[in-house]
């Protein structure tokens, strides 16, 4: 009997260890406020502020060239909208880390690229798919890349 016990509390918690792995936290919310292009605030369903910080990217700071267009563009496309997160962690302030998708799929972390607002943030994220997207942007002059010498956020909190 103990060891049918055994077997089955192994086994459930194998179940849930397996699950964790293969399907990603998704939590859907409304977006109620945008501290800036990279940061969000989303209301879940269940009624909890939680503080998202956009995977893979870096906008330009405040005080940077292209700090509030980030802003204004990521507040165009989410505030008071009805998204899902799709969680990736948590980052070293405590905010969630993760991708944040419209109702329609658009990907809000790739348009910041795509706009040419937002660096491909490597120390942290090794997706080609986002390093291609921040390239297309550079090639193409678009938002900070028209800019002949853009400065890395990074580099500017250093300073």
């Amino acid at each position: 009997m103990q060891n049918k016990i055994m077997s089955f509390f192994f086994g459930t918690l194998l179940f849930i260890l397996l699950s964790s792995f293969l399907q990603p936290d998704v939590i859907s919310g409304k977006v109620i406020g945008i501290q800036d292009g990279d940061s969000i605030t989303l209301l879940t369903d269940n009624n909890t502020q939680l503080k998202v910080r956009l995977e893979g990217i870096d906008c330009p700071e405040k005080k940077q060239d292209f700090g509030n267009a980030a802003k204004q563009f990521t507040s165009y496309l989410v505030f008071s909208q009805n998204v899902t997160l799709q969680k990736t962690g948590q980052d070293r302030y405590g905010r969630t880390l993760g991708y944040i998708f419209l109702e329609d799929g658009t990907n809000l972390n790739e348009e910041l690229l795509k706009a040419g607002l937002a660096w491909h943030f490597i120390k942290y994220n090794k997706s080609q798919h986002l390093a291609q997207l921040e390239l297309e942007a550079r090639e193409n002059k678009v938002g900070l890349w028209q800019l002949s010498s853009a400065i890395p956020p990074w580099d500017f909190r250093k300073n």
